[in-house]
């Protein structure tokens, strides 16, 4: 009894398994993205473009905001040292 229900269990992950390769199989020979998820790409990649953008303009404004604390600094302290 044991014996079968080991076999049935063993023969049925191996149909599982031999279907799941099959449907792979199939849909890799497919080939194309089927078109909504292409839109779903394409919108996913604008996303990622104007958050490389926003990073790239953040990046340049904290730049410029040490620039800015740098010159304050060096004028506080050349204004301490005239004293």
């Amino acid at each position: 009894m044991l014996i079968d229900i080991l076999v049935f269990s063993g023969l049925m992950a191996l149909l599982g398994t031999v279907g799941k390769l099959a449907f792979a199989l199939v849909n890799r020979r497919r080939g194309a993205l089927p078109a909504a998820d292409a839109h779903v790409l394409a919108e996913i990649s604008e996303r990622l473009a104007r958050l490389e953008q926003i990073t790239e303009s953040t990046a340049v404004e904290i730049e410029r905001i040490g620039e800015g604390q740098r010159f304050t600094t060096k004028l506080l302290g050349d204004r301490t040292a005239q004293k």
